[in-house]
């Protein structure tokens, strides 16, 4: 099976095609036919190591002191069940699926993966039907960062609701999430986008590059900075005075109990991805250098 696969860090072109054994399902594992993956940021800083002073040797001796630890990136997948093991339950021969990697060996820049059924880290579940692979493999991690940091802040009817960078993942999903509980959204992000964030939900969208949010009136019972760029100052002057911040920079709780409540929230009809790009496999080198770039509206998305 195809994989690609990157040894040691650095750009984009440190990814490579190579072959792979295909893995059989040990008995409580599905065997699933990747049918799609994204590129997160995460992804990206992965490959290029790009992390702030302070975490770097940390990171680093987490995932790898001097070659990465799983040479397979990809933190999300959409797909097919192949074949399944003596002791699985909950999943048939045909069913799609969408879920993440998590504490797996390998990662989802591969054309197939086996998963348990069931684990204490990393999330599995039906794939929902009004969703292609592209856009349902770009679900689970910019999906359940918004939604669990957004319920961490106490998102309920009524509030006002800033997203900073709406118009990446995360704040593409946050904008939704936010809207879906009744909040009154403001987007902060290029004027560009203005039109896609009233598309998805937003009440009113300002241009981050004209400073527009920083003379905002009302201040806001949530602040939510999905790029994790808000200085200190900023937060201080849009928050109210018992109002909640949240970041991406921040733990958010990533367990199946939100992604079951995210993907009804996506067969609802209160979410729906939003896709920038899709790549093919073959041209991952490509899509990473897109996301690198930092203009991404949404998700990159790539077909396996």
């Amino acid at each position: 099976m195809k994989a690609v696969v990157y040894t040691k860090y650095g750009p984009p072109s440190v990814l490579r095609m190579v072959e792979k054994e295909k893995p059989e399902p040990a008995d409580n594992e599905i065997l699933v036919r990747v049918k799609a993956t994204s590129v997160t940021a995460g992804d990206s800083r992965l490959r290029s190591s790009n992390f702030p002073a302070i975490a770097w040797l940390p990171v680093r001796l987490m995932y790898g002191l001097f070659s990465p630890r799983k040479d397979v990136l990809g933190h999300e997948f959409s797909g097919i069940v192949e074949a399944v093991g003596s002791s699985v339950t909950k999943y048939r021969v045909g069913d799609e699926v969408v879920g993440t990697p998590t504490m797996l060996k390998t990662g989802t820049y591969i054309e197939y993966i086996a998963i348990p059924e069931q684990r204490k880290k990393g999330v599995l579940g039906m794939k929902p039907g009004g969703l292609s692979h592209e856009e349902a493999a770009t679900l689970p991690v910019g999906g359940m960062t918004a939604l669990c940091l957004l319920q961490n802040a106490g998102l309920a009817r009524g509030q006002r609701v800033l997203i900073y960078g709406a118009s990446g993942s995360v704040g593409s999903y946050a904008v939704q999430v936010a809207k879906a509980a009744g909040a009154n959204v403001v987007a902060v992000c290029s004027g560009r986008n203005a039109e896609l964030m009233m598309s998805i939900g937003a009440d009113r969208v300002v241009d981050y590059r004209k400073k527009e949010y920083e003379s905002l009136a009302d201040k806001f019972d949530i602040v939510f900075d999905a790029v994790g760029k808000l200085s200190r100052a900023d937060k201080s002057r849009l928050l109210k005075k018992k109002g909640s911040f949240a970041s991406v920079k921040s733990l958010a709780r990533q367990d199946q109990a939100c992604f079951d409540e995210l993907l009804q929230l996506v067969v609802s009809g209160h979410i729906k991805p939003v896709i920038d790009r899709v790549y093919p496999l073959s041209e991952m080198v490509d899509a990473h250098a897109y996301v690198d770039g930092g203009h991404k509206k949404g998700n990159v998305a790539i077909a396996v």
